[in-house]
């Protein structure tokens, strides 16, 4: 079938083996099928040309490696209470959603008007308010809704854009033209989802994206930089503002969004806490202190942003915020306050305001909607009440449709909305359009929105060419968001001719001077990658421990039975203390004694999922401390993040009763920790947050040493014990074949403590952690420069311990108990110097600022 040539039937005529046709002809709106015209239509032309080359089952091998794709690069949309985990995996449908060029100019045409409205009306509302003395808006539409901040109140940013950032919720209505649902003004989401998904469609449909003349997405995401650029260094005169992405954190729903937005445009991710204010100034506090910071771009809710002087109860804001907004030393996008323009109940009053300000009619329809505010309008909702779609002007989320409630729930409506009439408004229903969805091989239409953006430039606004859309996989379905288990789709705006490209590096001179610093590094991401360091090295270590206990028990001599089971007691012992976990020492002898009792034991010590300190445990805890700074790694680190996440799972979801699936299992999790380690030490800058991983990895690697062999050498043992023992103290610190290499004899404690305390040229000493952490202090910054750190002067201390040791006394043992207390004295002095060192560092550079919270409540009581 050529390009131009129209299909038989209302979708394309799949050839023999591939997938069937399009269900059936759609009733009402469809993307693909121009029902009105009776034909396909022209966009979608090039896009099934392409797919009709494509058979079945490799459509939906495609459609599995999208899915595995956005898994590994941990695309996420966080649902709370979801029975599939916080973390639900971003799902994408591999036929994308397409509008031809010539409709996208109408409808980018309409959405730059709608955005230059609401601007408009954002900086009316919070300054003359003529809408208001003009009887263009009511007044309780405005000051009854939550959105209207009035500590806001005549706070504008200087120049004409008050709305940097809009998107719109857009859906075909039955008339075949785009409708407007919802406006989304305070803090839009989803771009980064759009971009994410249009790079994976590139990478698993690249011919498909090649054949068809689609619109890239890149140069929103310029523009959108530049404005930020722009404005800040406008409002605070500073040629390199700058910019930080304000997220409430890793529980958010959109998190992921946060951290790749972050990461893709160079802005540093922050939290509240990370910020505090000081003379009406915004500050980031980092390592080196505090540092100016000049923009937000704001994930967080209006009335969230600041406890001082709006939710005295909020613990995501900044303490001060507004007030650092008043004096014009900060710049923040959205605006606060601009959640105010997501109020449903202004869609009836729109097209006036477009005359009063514009001087023409809205481009965009919207559904018919009435305000219960007038008795007119209020009337006709309370007589139709069970035919209209029920909205509160407030939270949209809470929407209702009249025709799924009984007889008394619609009683309960129409008494709220008569006691509250100004709240509530009543919408018309309208289904809209379908777009084709691969239902289980086949082409089927699912009902679809798609959510547009814009960013505000010199010259009006600019759309991104695109979007992103969801659609429900139940055909029933009325409703369609991400929370109820949408599926996204990629928008793609096809052109007749190929899109002239602007490389990304030809930016304005102004994006060019912003330079990547050092001391943007905030101080709690620099908490989290030291904890990252040390889940990791300790995840690492107790694994590798786990691995030589199993080993034993696997290799247990029944002519040695017990000084296997004193080995492998001593052992558990060590990794008890290393776990922070106790273990009932008569228990385990005696289980020891039988195999299937020892091995049930130790089984449930290595992948216990309620044990606290337990593998699981660690394994979470390193993944929870590495998705907090999800924006500092590569992709190839973030996939082996997603493997150690995978075999997580199967570890803990999957019973497994052998030693040799739990061994197999361990040799994964040392595999991927490994891989971690080593994409950290080559893929990440040497800066101050590598330098805080490090320091994590080598302290806890140090604990680890000191435990291990305080557990099981400082304690007498006979001729047999003791080398099993030094076998596996060996064999935990990956140093077996360099012992065999180096000294060629049988096993000695001397060597053995040679190799693991005191030689500065194996990685796996105590000696070389030491020496490690003098290097990586010495890099940090200094409350007084020309002297140590305190943190320093305990490395130091724990060096020269080492370094004057002396072996023979540390081979001496009591004659009674066969006990070596100057190795003990010596592993406790340097223990105890770590744990100091890991205090201090704490203290210093990871104590957040406690925020400043409102004495007095500040809202009315219909609020409380």
């Amino acid at each position: 079938m050529s390009a131009t040539a129209e299909p038989p039937v209302p979708g394309l005529a799949w050839g023999e083996g591939r997938a069937g046709p399009y269900a059936e002809p759609p009733s009402g709106a469809d993307e693909m099928w121009d029902t009105a015209a009776g034909k396909v239509r022209p966009g979608w032309l090039p896009v099934l040309e392409s797919l009709s080359r494509i058979p079945a089952a490799e459509l939906e091998k495609r459609r599995q490696d999208i899915r595995r794709e956005l898994r590994q690069n941990g695309v996420t949309y966080n649902v709370h209470g979801d029975p599939k985990g916080l973390n639900r995996p971003w799902e994408m449908d591999p036929v994308p959603l397409v509008i031809h060029g010539a409709e996208w100019e109408q409808i980018e045409t309409g959405l730059t008007q709608r955005a230059e409205l609401l601007n408009l009306i954002l900086r009316d509302l919070y300054g003359p308010r003529t809408l208001i003395r003009n009887r263009l808006l009511p007044p309780e539409l405005v000051y009854a809704h939550h959105g209207f901040l009035r500590a806001c109140d005549q706070l504008l940013l200087p120049g004409h854009h008050q709305l940097l950032l809009y998107a719109a919720d857009l859906a075909r209505g039955p008339d075949g033209r785009m409708w407007v649902i919802s406006d989304r003004t305070q803090a839009p989401s989803g771009s980064g989802y759009a971009l994410e998904n249009r790079s994976c469609m590139a990478r698993v449909l690249p011919h498909l994206f090649r054949e068809c003349q689609v619109h890239r997405l890149g140069g929103f995401f310029q523009q959108l930089r530049e404005t930020l650029l722009s404005a800040g260094s406008g409002l605070t005169h500073r040629d390199e503002p700058r910019i930080v992405l304000l997220t409430p954190g890793p529980l958010n729903e959109t998190y992921f969004e946060h951290a790749y937005l972050a990461a893709h445009m160079g802005f540093t991710l922050v939290q509240g806490d990370d910020l505090t204010t000081r003379d009406g100034h915004v500050w980031l506090k980092t390592l080196d202190g505090l540092q100016p910071v000049e923009a937000i771009l704001r994930r967080i809710d209006d009335p969230w942003c600041d406890p001082l002087e709006l939710r005295e109860e909020s613990r995501l804001g900044i303490t001060g915020l507004v007030e650092a907004t008043r004096r014009n030393n900060v710049l923040i996008a959205n605006p606060l306050g601009s959640s105010l323009l997501e109020n449903p109940g202004m869609f009836p009053f729109l097209p006036g305001i477009a005359r009063h300000f514009l001087g023409e009619d809205l481009r965009l329809p919207s559904a018919a909607t009435w305000w219960c505010g007038h008795r007119k309008e209020r009337d006709h909702v309370l007589a139709n009440l069970s035919e209209m779609v029920i909205k509160p002007i407030h939270n949209q989320a809470q929407t209702v449709f009249g025709f799924r409630l009984s007889e008394a729930e619609l009683e309960h409506w129409r008494r709220q909305i008569r006691k509250y009439p100004y709240l509530f408004v009543g919408q018309e229903h309208v289904g809209f359009s379908t777009t084709p969805t691969l239902i289980d091989g086949r082409l089927e239409p699912r009902r679809a929105v798609l959510r547009s953006f814009l960013v505000a430039r010199n010259a009006g606004y600019a759309a991104m060419p695109g979007g992103l859309a969801h659609i429900s996989l139940d055909p029933a379905a009325v409703s369609i968001n991400s929370r109820t288990g949408g599926v996204s789709k990629d928008v793609w705006v096809i052109s007749d001719e190929a899109e002239h490209f602007t490389p990304s590096w030809r930016r304005a001179q102004l994006v060019a001077s912003q330079q990547p610093s050092s001391d943007s590094l905030p101080s709690r991401a620099a908490e989290n990658l030291f904890w990252v360091g040390r889940y990791a090295e300790r995840a690492e270590g107790s694994t590798r421990l786990l691995r030589a206990i199993l080993q034993k028990l696997n290799e247990r001599d029944e002519h040695a039975e017990a000084a296997d089971a004193a080995c492998l007691l001593s052992l558990l012992q060590a990794l008890a203390i290393q776990t922070g976990n106790e273990i009932d020492t008569e228990f385990a002898e005696l289980g020891l004694q039988d195999a299937s009792q020892g091995h049930e034991a130790i089984l449930k010590t290595a992948i216990s999922v309620t044990r606290q300190g337990g593998l699981p445990d660690m394994l979470q805890r390193l993944l929870d401390a590495s998705f907090a700074v999800r924006d500092l790694w590569s992709s190839d680190t973030w996939r082996v993040i997603d493997r150690i996440r995978q075999d997580l799972r199967e570890l803990t979801t999957s019973p497994i009763d052998a030693i040799s699936g739990i061994q197999s299992r361990l040799d994964d999790f040392i595999t991927s920790l490994v891989a971690f380690t080593g994409l950290t030490m080559e893929s990440m800058t040497h800066e101050h947050g590598w330098i805080l991983l490090e320091l994590g990895r080598r302290l806890e690697r140090g604990t680890q040493i000191v435990t291990q062999v305080r557990a099981c050498l400082v304690p007498g043992h006979g001729e047999i014990v003791e080398h099993l023992l030094l076998e596996s103290l060996l064999s935990c610190n990956e140093s077996l074949i360099t012992h065999r290499r180096r000294y060629r004899s049988v096993l000695e404690m001397e060597s053995v403590l040679e190799l693991l305390l005191l030689d500065p040229t194996n990685p796996r000493s105590l000696i070389y952690q030491v020496e490690q952490l003098r290097e990586q202090l010495a890099d940090l910054p200094r409350d007084r420069p020309r002297e140590k750190s305190r943190e320093e002067r305990l490395v130091l201390d724990a060096a020269t311990t080492l370094e004057l040791c002396e072996m023979e006394k540390l081979l001496r043992s009591e004659q009674l108990t066969g006990r070596h207390p100057a190795l003990e004295e010596l592993l406790d002095h340097v223990g105890a110097r770590l744990s100091q060192v890991s205090d201090t560092l704490t203290e210093r550079l990871f104590a957040h600022t406690a925020a400043v919270q409102q004495l007095v409540t500040t809202r009315t009581g219909e609020e409380l």
